[in-house]
């Protein structure tokens, strides 16, 4: 290794602990188990979800079923509304009426894989654009979702 390549690596060590998002204690866990992959069904543990899943059309399936990218999505909008919610409450506001959407996208990626895009649409009517932004940056933040898709997959936040 040369001592470029140290330093780099030492500093982006650093950079990776001051950015670190991981939780430092386990509050709660969720389990759900899939049963024959995108064409088959998904359970939790607490019975509560008990969904069929199907390939949608524009990947080949029926789209007789929910597929995990509206799961994602649905995952993904309710955990960033909660994350508004709280900043905006924080900093005294009330968030009543606002709303988050998410989209998911799937595609191949360069590695002969597949990989997720992502777009937030942001629904703050009472409040001006300024604050508005800055409670929408905070809850990026915030956001465990946010948190971990920072850096692996493209995530775009429209403000309306």
């Amino acid at each position: 290794m040369t001592e470029g390549t140290a330093a780099a690596t030492a500093a982006d060590a650093s950079a990776d602990a001051s950015a670190d998002a991981r939780p430092t204690k386990i509050m709660y866990v969720a389990e759900a188990t899939a049963h024959g992959g995108r064409d088959g069904h998904v359970t939790s543990q607490d019975g509560h979800i008990r969904l069929k899943v199907a390939m949608p059309p524009e990947l080949g399936g029926d789209g007789n079923g929910t597929n995990p990218e509206q799961l994602f999505a649905a995952g993904y909008s309710s955990c960033f509304h909660n994350a508004l919610i709280l900043v905006g409450r924080r900093e005294g506001y009330d968030l009543t009426g606002s709303t988050v959407a998410a989209k998911v996208g799937i595609g191949p990626n360069r590695q002969r894989g597949y990989g997720l895009a992502v777009a937030l649409s942001v629904s703050l009517p009472v409040l001006d654009r300024e604050v508005a932004t800055r409670l929408v940056d905070a809850a990026h933040e915030v956001c465990p979702y946010s948190n971990a898709t920072r850096g692996n997959i493209d995530v775009t936040i429209l403000l309306g």
